[in-house]
């Protein structure tokens, strides 16, 4: 691609020479600069547009001479050109720094708040993917997290009301309290209304914290403000694997059913109560009734978001998940879940409209 910009450069300045009076080819010559930005940085352009003056000059000292008006307003045209191409050049460097830096931030920001599930956890293998709906962002409202206990494996996958980085909040809040209290609630429904109390609490503070803004910016009088506390949720589902292969429990809190996978086909696991979403505790009283299953070596279990499974393509044709795992369930789970990203954003023309996650888990033999 380099060598192109130097190609035209000949090919023109040779055509231009051989070709009748009354034909200038040599204007074409800043192309050659204006190709080089868009493939090299500022230096290789400035380079580039220096050789097509050099060019346009041997054209005219060939064709009309150096004085005749006519070379003297290229060679004009073609310098201040040049100079714009290469100043755009410079500009979209910076402009390229600046966002490798916001970048790295973002990838920071990600292996803390949502830290990359091991491989292998006690007798499980895990996979998982990620997709953030917002532009430029590796992290948004959906979430996951793994932990240990005593006796096996919690696993929690969430998703929280709205994308993008607008829900970053939310989601740190309920990783931050999954992660200190999942190895000291012996049993899973007294986890999850922890959770839920944590939920509500900082919502509520949050909410408050906004009508404190708007008050001292004095937008409008802060008991006139809506309590935004009950606008924000969290669907999530709770996951405690025993290691002695005892039956697994699952809470679900408003959140799509998990998909067991079995050699005999993939099964829908639907909870016949679920709870609602987390956040919304303090509005009725919540009975967290837990869903067992059996869940033996080479069972395997995906919790995936609504992102996933209210994806859309071109003809509003929501994504075939379950049809997906049951043709490519004899894959390992990080090919199949690897196989699953790629068609997923084949199928919404790879822009996503809301955030998206998947989470495998496979018990060992």
């Amino acid at each position: 691609m380099t060598a192109l910009p130097l190609a035209l450069i000949v090919v023109i300045t040779v055509v231009d020479i051989l070709s009748p009076p009354g034909i200038h080819l040599g204007p074409l010559l800043i192309v050659a600069p204006a190709l080089t930005a868009s493939i090299a940085g500022p230096r290789a352009t400035a380079g580039v547009a220096l050789l097509a003056l050099a060019a346009l000059t041997v054209i005219g000292s060939v064709r009309d001479g150096l004085t005749s008006a006519n070379i003297e307003t290229q060679l004009s045209a073609q310098v201040v050109v040049s100079a714009l191409i290469v100043g755009l050049r410079v500009l979209r460097n910076r402009h390229e720094r600046e966002l490798a830096r916001v970048r790295s931030v973002s990838e920071a920001a990600q292996r803390v708040l949502l830290r990359p599930l091991p491989e292998r956890i006690g007798p499980l293998h895990l996979a998982s993917f990620y997709l953030a709906a917002e532009a430029e962002a590796q992290v948004g409202g959906d979430l996951y997290a793994a932990a240990r206990t005593t006796n096996g494996t919690r696993l929690l996958v969430g998703d929280v009301r709205g994308k993008g980085l607008s829900s970053l909040g939310d989601a740190a809040l309920l990783l931050g309290a999954f992660r200190a209290a999942a190895h000291l609630h012996a049993d899973l429904p007294d986890l999850a209304e922890y959770l839920d109390g944590s939920v509500c609490w900082d919502l509520a503070q949050l909410a408050e914290a906004r009508r404190a803004e708007r008050s001292r910016h004095q937008q409008r009088p802060a008991e006139e403000a809506p309590d935004e506390g009950g606008e924000s949720f969290i669907t999530a589902v709770l996951i405690d694997i025993p290691d002695d292969g005892s039956p697994v429990q699952l809470i679900d809190c408003g959140h799509p059913p998990p998909l067991l996978l079995r050699p005999d086909g993939v099964t829908t696991l639907t909870s016949r109560n679920p709870a609602p979403p987390l956040g919304l505790g303090e509005l009725a009283p919540v009975s967290y009734e837990v869903q067992t299953f059996p869940f033996r070596p080479g069972d395997r279990l995906l919790i995936y978001t609504d992102g996933v499974i209210e994806a859309r393509d071109t003809q509003r044709r929501f994504y075939p998940l379950t049809e997906r795992v049951t043709a490519w369930q004899a894959d390992r789970p990080g090919v199949l879940l690897s196989r699953l990203r790629r068609d997923l954003l084949a199928h919404v023309g790879r822009r996503l409209d809301d955030d998206a996650a998947m989470v495998m888990v496979e018990r060992l033999p």
